[in-house]
Protein backbone atom coordinates (compact mmCIF):
# COMPACT_ATOMS: atom_id res chain seq x y z
CA UNK A 1 0.00 0.00 0.00
CA UNK A 2 1.26 3.42 -1.01
CA UNK A 3 2.03 5.70 2.27
CA UNK A 4 3.64 8.59 3.49
CA UNK A 5 5.02 7.54 6.58
CA UNK A 6 8.25 8.71 7.82
CA UNK A 7 10.08 9.63 11.03
CA UNK A 8 8.72 13.41 11.15
CA UNK A 9 5.41 14.86 10.36
CA UNK A 10 2.15 14.43 11.95
CA UNK A 11 1.31 11.45 14.84
CA UNK A 12 -1.45 9.30 14.14
CA UNK A 13 -3.48 11.06 16.86
CA UNK A 14 -2.82 14.40 15.14
CA UNK A 15 -3.99 13.04 11.85
CA UNK A 16 -7.25 11.44 12.60
CA UNK A 17 -8.27 14.36 14.86
CA UNK A 18 -7.70 16.16 11.26
CA UNK A 19 -9.63 13.89 9.02
CA UNK A 20 -12.52 14.01 11.78
CA UNK A 21 -12.28 17.80 11.26
CA UNK A 22 -12.49 17.05 7.14
CA UNK A 23 -15.34 14.94 7.62
CA UNK A 24 -17.18 17.57 9.64
CA UNK A 25 -16.12 20.31 7.52
CA UNK A 26 -17.24 18.74 4.75
CA UNK A 27 -20.66 17.22 5.87
CA UNK A 28 -21.21 21.20 6.56
CA UNK A 29 -20.51 22.30 3.11
CA UNK A 30 -22.98 19.36 2.27
CA UNK A 31 -25.68 20.75 4.35
CA UNK A 32 -25.13 24.30 2.90
CA UNK A 33 -26.05 22.65 -0.94
CA UNK A 34 -28.51 20.77 0.26
CA UNK A 35 -32.36 22.31 -0.17
CA UNK A 36 -31.85 24.47 -2.75
CA UNK A 37 -34.99 25.54 -4.79
CA UNK A 38 -36.35 27.64 -8.05
CA UNK A 39 -38.26 29.93 -6.03
CA UNK A 40 -39.76 31.60 -2.49
CA UNK A 41 -43.77 30.82 -2.71
CA UNK A 42 -45.75 33.27 -0.69
CA UNK A 43 -49.55 33.98 -0.29
CA UNK A 44 -52.05 36.58 1.58
CA UNK A 45 -54.90 36.50 4.20
CA UNK A 46 -56.57 38.67 5.75
CA UNK A 47 -53.79 41.26 4.98
CA UNK A 48 -51.13 38.96 6.30
CA UNK A 49 -48.22 37.48 3.90
CA UNK A 50 -47.39 33.83 4.95
CA UNK A 51 -44.54 31.98 3.22
CA UNK A 52 -44.95 28.45 2.23
CA UNK A 53 -41.35 27.74 0.11
CA UNK A 54 -38.62 29.59 1.79
CA UNK A 55 -36.45 30.45 -1.23
CA UNK A 56 -32.65 28.98 -1.84
CA UNK A 57 -30.94 29.73 -4.19
CA UNK A 58 -27.41 27.91 -5.71
CA UNK A 59 -24.72 29.91 -3.56
CA UNK A 60 -22.51 32.25 -5.99
CA UNK A 61 -19.50 30.28 -4.69
CA UNK A 62 -20.81 26.91 -5.38
CA UNK A 63 -17.55 26.19 -7.19
CA UNK A 64 -15.59 27.06 -4.63
CA UNK A 65 -17.09 24.93 -2.26
CA UNK A 66 -17.37 22.14 -4.25
CA UNK A 67 -13.61 22.63 -4.65
CA UNK A 68 -13.00 22.58 -0.79
CA UNK A 69 -15.27 19.79 -0.21
CA UNK A 70 -13.16 17.72 -2.79
CA UNK A 71 -10.11 19.01 -1.27
CA UNK A 72 -10.92 18.40 2.44
CA UNK A 73 -12.08 14.24 1.25
CA UNK A 74 -8.71 14.03 -0.68
CA UNK A 75 -6.69 15.42 2.46
CA UNK A 76 -8.92 12.48 4.47
CA UNK A 77 -8.07 9.66 1.99
CA UNK A 78 -4.74 10.45 2.63
CA UNK A 79 -4.68 10.37 6.05
CA UNK A 80 -6.67 7.48 5.99
CA UNK A 81 -4.12 5.48 4.06
CA UNK A 82 -1.69 6.06 5.64
CA UNK A 83 -3.00 5.75 9.13
CA UNK A 84 -4.27 2.30 7.46
CA UNK A 85 -0.47 1.65 6.12
CA UNK A 86 1.31 2.05 9.64
CA UNK A 87 -1.21 -0.03 11.24
CA UNK A 88 -1.13 -2.90 8.19
CA UNK A 89 2.84 -2.22 8.77
CA UNK A 90 3.14 -3.21 12.26
CA UNK A 91 0.27 -6.02 11.93
CA UNK A 92 2.34 -7.50 9.76
CA UNK A 93 5.47 -7.18 11.40
CA UNK A 94 4.31 -8.61 15.21
CA UNK A 95 2.30 -11.29 13.18
CA UNK A 96 5.54 -12.78 10.95
CA UNK A 97 6.91 -15.83 11.80
CA UNK A 98 10.03 -17.11 11.16
CA UNK A 99 10.63 -18.62 7.28
CA UNK A 100 14.14 -19.81 6.35
CA UNK A 101 15.48 -18.09 3.77
CA UNK A 102 16.38 -21.53 1.87
CA UNK A 103 13.98 -24.17 2.37
CA UNK A 104 15.77 -27.24 3.57
CA UNK A 105 17.63 -29.53 0.83
CA UNK A 106 15.08 -32.54 0.04
CA UNK A 107 15.41 -35.19 -2.43
CA UNK A 108 14.96 -32.97 -5.80
CA UNK A 109 10.95 -33.83 -7.53
CA UNK A 110 12.45 -33.59 -11.48
CA UNK A 111 10.60 -31.84 -13.79
CA UNK A 112 9.00 -29.44 -11.11
CA UNK A 113 8.77 -25.53 -11.76
CA UNK A 114 6.82 -22.86 -10.52
CA UNK A 115 6.25 -19.99 -12.13
CA UNK A 116 5.52 -16.34 -11.05
CA UNK A 117 2.09 -15.58 -10.70
CA UNK A 118 0.73 -13.08 -12.70
CA UNK A 119 0.40 -9.41 -11.23
CA UNK A 120 -3.24 -7.50 -10.79
CA UNK A 121 -4.40 -3.83 -10.72
CA UNK A 122 -2.92 -3.78 -7.09
CA UNK A 123 0.04 -3.84 -8.42
CA UNK A 124 -0.12 -1.33 -11.00
CA UNK A 125 -1.20 1.18 -8.60
CA UNK A 126 1.81 0.26 -6.37
CA UNK A 127 4.15 1.09 -9.69
CA UNK A 128 3.02 4.66 -9.34
CA UNK A 129 5.20 7.64 -7.51
CA UNK A 130 3.62 8.98 -4.46
CA UNK A 131 3.15 12.15 -6.15
CA UNK A 132 1.17 10.54 -8.87
CA UNK A 133 -0.92 8.23 -6.73
CA UNK A 134 -1.79 11.34 -4.39
CA UNK A 135 -3.12 13.54 -7.77
CA UNK A 136 -5.20 10.48 -8.50
CA UNK A 137 -6.68 10.73 -5.14
CA UNK A 138 -7.39 14.28 -5.45
CA UNK A 139 -8.56 14.17 -9.39
CA UNK A 140 -11.08 11.33 -8.42
CA UNK A 141 -12.57 13.05 -5.63
CA UNK A 142 -12.68 16.28 -7.55
CA UNK A 143 -14.79 14.30 -10.11
CA UNK A 144 -16.78 12.77 -8.14
CA UNK A 145 -18.31 15.13 -6.14
CA UNK A 146 -18.84 17.91 -9.31
CA UNK A 147 -20.42 15.16 -10.65
CA UNK A 148 -22.82 14.27 -8.24
CA UNK A 149 -23.87 17.95 -8.28
CA UNK A 150 -24.69 17.98 -12.16
CA UNK A 151 -25.64 14.72 -13.34
CA UNK A 152 -29.06 13.40 -13.92
CA UNK A 153 -31.06 13.38 -10.67
CA UNK A 154 -29.17 15.85 -9.54
CA UNK A 155 -29.10 18.85 -7.62
CA UNK A 156 -28.45 21.26 -10.82
CA UNK A 157 -30.31 18.33 -12.96
CA UNK A 158 -33.57 19.21 -11.23
CA UNK A 159 -33.51 22.68 -10.74
CA UNK A 160 -33.02 22.81 -14.50
CA UNK A 161 -36.01 20.41 -15.00
CA UNK A 162 -38.26 22.36 -12.60
CA UNK A 163 -37.52 25.58 -13.62
CA UNK A 164 -40.14 26.03 -16.55
CA UNK A 165 -42.74 24.38 -14.66
CA UNK A 166 -42.91 27.00 -11.81
CA UNK A 167 -45.82 29.26 -12.85
CA UNK A 168 -45.86 33.06 -12.17
CA UNK A 169 -48.68 32.91 -9.86
CA UNK A 170 -50.45 29.79 -8.23
CA UNK A 171 -53.76 28.90 -6.08
CA UNK A 172 -53.68 27.20 -2.86
CA UNK A 173 -56.74 26.12 -0.99
CA UNK A 174 -56.57 27.99 2.20
CA UNK A 175 -59.84 27.24 3.46
CA UNK A 176 -62.73 25.02 2.16
CA UNK A 177 -63.96 26.35 -1.33
CA UNK A 178 -61.50 29.18 -1.41
CA UNK A 179 -58.94 29.62 -3.65
CA UNK A 180 -55.87 32.21 -2.68
CA UNK A 181 -53.05 33.35 -4.92
CA UNK A 182 -49.48 32.77 -4.33
CA UNK A 183 -47.14 35.12 -5.52
CA UNK A 184 -44.13 32.89 -6.63
CA UNK A 185 -40.87 34.85 -7.44
CA UNK A 186 -38.15 32.86 -9.30
CA UNK A 187 -34.74 33.55 -8.55
CA UNK A 188 -33.08 31.52 -11.28
CA UNK A 189 -33.02 31.96 -15.04
CA UNK A 190 -32.68 28.96 -17.78
CA UNK A 191 -29.41 30.67 -19.15
CA UNK A 192 -28.00 30.73 -15.28
CA UNK A 193 -29.01 27.35 -14.19
CA UNK A 194 -26.80 26.44 -18.01
CA UNK A 195 -24.18 28.51 -17.00
CA UNK A 196 -23.66 26.92 -13.59
CA UNK A 197 -23.75 23.59 -15.64
CA UNK A 198 -21.16 24.33 -18.06
CA UNK A 199 -18.75 25.94 -15.96
CA UNK A 200 -19.32 22.75 -13.63
CA UNK A 201 -19.39 20.52 -16.33
CA UNK A 202 -16.04 22.33 -18.20
CA UNK A 203 -14.30 21.83 -14.55
CA UNK A 204 -15.80 18.04 -13.97
CA UNK A 205 -14.32 16.95 -17.52
CA UNK A 206 -10.86 18.07 -16.56
CA UNK A 207 -10.37 16.34 -13.06
CA UNK A 208 -12.50 12.81 -15.08
CA UNK A 209 -9.90 13.18 -18.14
CA UNK A 210 -6.86 13.18 -15.42
CA UNK A 211 -8.85 10.43 -13.27
CA UNK A 212 -8.73 8.30 -16.69
CA UNK A 213 -5.37 9.10 -17.90
CA UNK A 214 -4.18 7.48 -14.34
CA UNK A 215 -6.57 3.81 -14.91
CA UNK A 216 -5.27 3.58 -18.11
CA UNK A 217 -1.60 4.16 -17.47
CA UNK A 218 -1.85 1.39 -14.71
CA UNK A 219 -3.81 -1.17 -16.91
CA UNK A 220 -0.95 -0.75 -19.46
CA UNK A 221 1.80 -1.19 -16.41
CA UNK A 222 0.11 -4.50 -15.97
CA UNK A 223 -0.27 -5.78 -19.30
CA UNK A 224 3.45 -5.14 -19.87
CA UNK A 225 4.31 -6.73 -16.71
CA UNK A 226 2.41 -9.98 -17.25
CA UNK A 227 4.06 -10.48 -20.25
CA UNK A 228 7.02 -10.03 -18.87
CA UNK A 229 6.50 -12.31 -16.47
CA UNK A 230 5.34 -14.82 -19.24
CA UNK A 231 8.58 -14.73 -20.61
CA UNK A 232 10.58 -15.57 -17.74
CA UNK A 233 8.46 -18.20 -16.26
CA UNK A 234 9.54 -20.06 -20.28
CA UNK A 235 12.61 -19.55 -19.77
CA UNK A 236 12.87 -20.22 -16.14
CA UNK A 237 11.03 -24.24 -17.11
CA UNK A 238 13.76 -24.49 -19.19
CA UNK A 239 16.58 -23.93 -16.83
CA UNK A 240 14.84 -26.29 -14.19
CA UNK A 241 14.62 -28.80 -17.32
CA UNK A 242 18.79 -28.69 -17.10
CA UNK A 243 19.09 -28.09 -13.30
CA UNK A 244 17.76 -31.40 -12.64
CA UNK A 245 20.03 -33.88 -12.56
CA UNK A 246 22.64 -31.36 -10.62
CA UNK A 247 20.23 -31.07 -8.05
CA UNK A 248 20.65 -34.77 -7.18
CA UNK A 249 24.46 -34.32 -6.47
CA UNK A 250 24.06 -31.59 -3.97
CA UNK A 251 21.64 -32.95 -1.53
CA UNK A 252 23.63 -34.64 0.91
CA UNK A 253 26.50 -31.99 1.45
CA UNK A 254 23.37 -29.13 1.89
CA UNK A 255 21.42 -30.91 4.57
CA UNK A 256 24.18 -30.52 7.29
CA UNK A 257 24.95 -26.80 6.29
CA UNK A 258 21.40 -25.60 6.21
CA UNK A 259 20.94 -26.36 9.88
CA UNK A 260 23.43 -24.53 10.72
CA UNK A 261 22.21 -21.87 9.03
CA UNK A 262 18.79 -21.97 10.00
CA UNK A 263 19.82 -21.88 13.48
CA UNK A 264 21.65 -18.52 12.93
CA UNK A 265 18.92 -17.14 10.81
CA UNK A 266 16.49 -17.35 13.37
CA UNK A 267 18.01 -15.32 16.10
CA UNK A 268 19.16 -12.82 13.75
CA UNK A 269 15.60 -12.97 12.43
CA UNK A 270 14.40 -12.04 15.85
CA UNK A 271 16.88 -9.14 16.34
CA UNK A 272 15.89 -7.54 13.57
CA UNK A 273 11.73 -7.76 13.82
CA UNK A 274 12.02 -6.42 17.30
CA UNK A 275 14.34 -3.47 15.89
CA UNK A 276 11.79 -3.43 12.77
CA UNK A 277 8.70 -3.16 15.38
CA UNK A 278 10.45 -0.02 17.41
CA UNK A 279 11.48 1.75 14.39
CA UNK A 280 7.86 1.33 12.78
CA UNK A 281 5.72 2.45 15.92
CA UNK A 282 7.83 5.98 16.04
CA UNK A 283 6.74 6.19 12.65
CA UNK A 284 4.48 9.37 11.69
CA UNK A 285 2.58 10.95 8.44
CA UNK A 286 5.00 12.89 5.95
CA UNK A 287 2.79 15.24 4.72
CA UNK A 288 2.25 15.53 0.73
CA UNK A 289 2.61 19.58 -0.39
CA UNK A 290 -0.75 19.17 -2.21
CA UNK A 291 -2.42 18.26 1.25
CA UNK A 292 0.03 20.99 3.39
CA UNK A 293 -2.77 23.77 3.38
CA UNK A 294 -5.53 22.05 4.48
CA UNK A 295 -3.94 19.88 6.87
CA UNK A 296 -2.36 23.06 8.33
CA UNK A 297 -5.67 24.47 8.39
CA UNK A 298 -6.88 22.30 10.98
CA UNK A 299 -3.30 21.12 12.98
CA UNK A 300 -3.95 25.19 13.89
CA UNK A 301 -7.25 24.36 15.31
CA UNK A 302 -6.11 21.54 17.14
CA UNK A 303 -2.92 23.28 18.26
CA UNK A 304 -3.23 27.16 18.29
CA UNK A 305 0.21 28.02 19.28
CA UNK A 306 1.58 25.62 16.80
Amino acid sequence: MKNNLATKGLSLSQASSISNLCFQRANEISKALSGINNATRTFKIGGETYTEQVGKRIPSNVAQLLQEKSKLHAAQAFLMTNIKAKDLLLGELKSRSFVPSAEAPLYPTLDSFKPVSQVDEDWGWDQLSQAEYSEYLEQEAYASHIGQFIHKGSVLDRLRDDLPKVKSLDWINVKEGERTPVKVEVHHTPDELLTYHEQLAALHRAHEQRVNYFKAKVKNLVTEENARIAKENALGQAEVNKANEALRLEYTNKHAAYLDAVKVEREQFEAARQAEIQGTSALRISVDPRFQETIDRFLKQLDPEA
